[in-house]
């Protein structure tokens, strides 16, 4: 899988400003929103995130479906023909405070992105970053009603405290009854991820599973330098490569970074995969 775009359009200057968040370089940017998906295409990434983090209706108003058709076409235009494309759904509020999700109450929404989404020409729909179970569901049921390939990524949050590995492993097993056709474990710290993957690995063994981790804390040294910015530091990667070999080992099969890694994990990723793959 490719990396984040919102650390990553902010190290590089562009605004993400809430509510708008990563969405703003679609309007403000949009070369450099192409340019990270190009560097994550040369890094070794097949699958990618179209910028539809933050597209929805309740979010940008009635621009949300121009900017993500907007989204889809940057993507496709930057990568490789034979890449895969996921239209991005995320939590209807902050992916950090289930407190605020609307639970079941979210469908409408949800199937309005979907459909959205499916009609821009998206490959599959990547449901992701949900602390909140039950919208997650509702998330996945909607985008598997639009016909395409819907995964679910679900999140334990900055501190791996949102969700235990028990109920990530619960909420896996209800999204596949829903008809995801695959589960991962995002944003959630790289170097905690390892007890979410397995758990995974044992509630739905005939599914499959990733992990794509956000780069944790700055004395993780996984992704950032002591000021709190994206690091450059190659160490960074291949810890994030150590880290992903264990997933790996675990079961994962798609492999991918979220917030505070780069390019150069991907890289390190793909080399990692490459050795696995023999």
């Amino acid at each position: 899988l490719d990396g984040p775009l919102g650390t990553e359009l902010a190290a590089r200057g562009v605004s993400t400003k809430l509510p708008w968040w990563s969405a703003t370089a679609l309007v403000d940017a949009p070369n450099v929103v192409a340019e990270n998906h190009h560097e994550y295409a040369e890094a070794g990434a097949t699958d990618h995130t179209a910028n539809t983090f933050r597209t929805k209706r309740r979010t940008v108003g009635d621009r949300w479906f121009g900017l993500t058709r907007t989204a889809d076409q940057i993507a496709r235009n930057a990568v490789d023909p034979q890449h895969r494309v996921a239209g991005c759904i995320s939590p209807l509020e902050d992916c950090y405070r289930p407190d605020l999700s609307p639970g079941e109450a979210s469908r409408e929404e949800h199937r309005e992105l979907a459909e959205a989404l499916a009609a821009a020409g998206c490959d599959l729909l990547l449901c992701e970053t949900f602390p909140h179970v039950d919208e997650a569901i509702t998330a996945v049921k909607e985008s598997v009603r639009s016909g395409l390939p819907t995964w679910l990524a679900l999140t334990a949050g900055p501190d791996a405290n949102l969700l235990s590995p028990e109920q990530m492993a619960t909420g896996a097993k209800r999204a596949v009854d829903a008809g995801a056709s695959a589960v991962l474990v995002n944003c959630t710290p790289a170097r905690e991820t390892l007890p979410f993957v397995q758990s995974l690995a044992r509630a739905i063994p005939s599914v499959p599973i990733g992990a794509y981790a956000n780069a944790g804390h700055v004395d993780d040294e996984v992704g950032w330098n002591s000021t709190g910015e994206l690091s450059t530091s190659r160490r960074g990667a291949e810890l994030y490569r150590e880290l992903a070999t264990q997933w790996m080992t675990a079961g994962a099969t798609l492999i991918g970074g979220c917030c505070g890694t780069t390019p150069q994990h991907i890289a390190e990723l793909h080399s990692a995969v490459s050795d696995v793959n023999g």
